[in-house]
């Protein structure tokens, strides 16, 4: 009876302020800003707005960075991010302009300079913009992360220039959607894992086990020796990729042992290319990954981009009873109570009790499992709060049974009984929610008994419910029932139902 789920459960994320104070600490993030300060009119770029060669080691040192390949490797690449999110703005050269003007900034002699940099506009918003700011700006340099991250890798790049003297991106075998689409899907399927019920798991995940999600077959036994290769080299390039991404502040990430790597080589050669299965003891040094939770922000970010339905905890707050009730039926059971309590803390409790009951009316096929999720929601309504709203629903065929377990619950005075077509309605209707929820197998069996035991002749009075479920609730009877004659009886009854329909 259900329709479909969404395959991402809903996220749990942290503030948009806490979420802004990771992005502004997040150590890439940091040196782009810094870069972004220093640069000034002697600051001098290449034609696609790269520090020039001679200003890289001073920017390294602007950073505390030494003056090795390292520190100006890191200093470039803050710099790509400044420019990038427009932190630092890149203006042409003059074109009178031959790069000897006498402050000692310029290009070396003889060569043009193509530009020099200027605080960008954006910079302002380090100090003076709001978290959402902030948030859009880190989400610019996670883009050109992510494009550095799944970019071509080379040993020599004079192997890429042909006879011409042009470079022939032909032999690069890359394809770059290819290579993104296999980074999102890695990304994704670490959200997945990171995503549950109660909240962001924190425990981090090996690098196998995300490089064998995307390569090895649902329904491979033990994978062959082709797939164990892929998986390995598939590791090695997240192991690139991975550390690529730390330092912008989505992933926590322990990267893989190089000795163990050696290790493996030689293992492999000793045993004719096969190397040793991933030993529990050794998992972590393989690699090991985690979401931070601005790296959650950032995944889901990119996914709602992409299409993809990423729900998150606390976006339905300002939303009407409906649009609530219709999205829990799609929340596991934590995140719909949280998600509720939410809804309800902006509202008067009378109110709110009294929207929820009347947007849980109707008779579509959703409108069992709203009604499940407005009894659930007004569970947390405060006791009395709300008891005026749901008497005023005692008559109401839809919701009078629903109104009186509410207020059996509370202890309330004065509740009528409620008549016998009432009780089989609201039977009917409670099993459509839960069968509409997938509920497990065994509780569903233990409500079937139980509805069974209470009403003698159950069966014989349930056929005749108006209730649009009550043929398809019948069936589903007959199939959970344990007993063979309960079970018979169940489809019988379902039988006639329809033939009355």
């Amino acid at each position: 009876m259900s329709g479909d789920r969404p395959t991402l459960p809903p996220v749990r994320l942290n503030s948009e302020a806490e979420l802004a104070r990771d992005a502004l600490a997040a150590p890439l993030f940091t040196r782009a800003v810094r870069l972004a300060r220093w640069a000034g009119p002697g600051t001098r770029v290449g034609v696609g707005g790269e520090l020039a060669d001679e200003q890289l080691p001073a920017a390294a040192a602007e950073l505390g960075l030494g003056a090795d390949e390292d520190g100006a490797a890191l200093a470039s690449e803050a710099w790509r991010l400044a420019v990038d999110t427009g932190l630092v703005d890149i203006e042409p050269a003059d074109d009178e302009d031959d790069g000897s003007d006498g402050s000692g900034d310029g290009a070396e002699d003889g060569e043009e300079s193509e530009g020099t940099a200027a605080p960008g506009e954006n910079l302002a918003l380090i100090t003076s913009g709001s978290p959402q700011e902030i948030l859009a700006l880190w989400l610019d340099g996670l883009e050109t992360v992510h494009a550095d991250a799944i970019a071509p890798q080379f040993d020599d790049f004079a192997d890429l220039v042909g006879d011409d003297g042009e470079i022939d991106f032909g032999k690069l075998e890359w394809d770059p959607e290819a290579e993104a689409e296999f980074l999102d899907g890695v990304l994704g399927n670490l959200y997945l894992l990171t995503v549950t019920e109660t909240g962001a798991q924190d425990a981090p995940v090996p690098l196998p086990a995300l490089a064998a999600s995307m390569i090895v077959p649902d329904d491979m036994g033990e994978p062959t020796d082709d797939v164990l290769e892929q998986v390995s080299e598939a590791m090695m390039r997240l192991d690139d990729q991975f550390s690529l991404l730390e330092p912008i502040g989505l992933v926590e990430y322990h990267p893989v042992d190089e000795a163990l790597m050696a290790e493996e080589a030689e293992n492999a050669e000793e045993h004719g290319g096969q190397g040793r299965p991933v030993d529990d003891e050794d998992v972590s040094r393989y690699g090991m990954v985690r979401l931070t939770p601005l790296g959650l922000y950032g995944i889901r970010a990119r996914m709602l981009d992409a299409g993809v339905d990423a729900p998150a905890v606390g976006e339905l707050a300002d939303k009407d009873a409906g649009a609530l009730l219709d999205a829990l039926a799609r929340f596991p059971e934590g995140a719909a109570r949280a998600e509720t309590v939410l809804w309800l803390d902006g509202r008067e409790p009378a109110a709110a009790a009294a929207e929820l009951l009347s947007a849980a009316r109707g008779e579509d096929s959703g409108a069992p499992l709203r009604r499940l999720h407005c009894q659930q929601a007004l569970s947390l309504v405060a006791d009395g709060a709300a008891e005026h709203e749901v008497r005023e629903v005692l008559d109401d065929a839809q919701l009078g049974g629903l109104a009186r377990v509410w207020l059996a619950e509370r202890g309330a005075a004065d509740v009528p009984a409620p008549p016998e077509s009432m009780i089989f309605w609201l039977a009917i209707d409670t099993l459509a929610a839960q069968l509409d929820a997938d509920g497990e197998v065994e509780e569903l069996q233990g409500l079937v008994e139980g509805l069974t035991g209470q009403h003698s002749g159950f069966f014989d009075a349930a056929w005749r419910v108006e209730h649009p479920a009550t043929a398809d609730v019948l069936e589903a009877m007959g199939r959970l029932h344990p007993d063979r004659k309960a079970a018979k009886d169940a489809r019988k009854a379902a039988f006639k139902a329809r033939s009355r329909a």
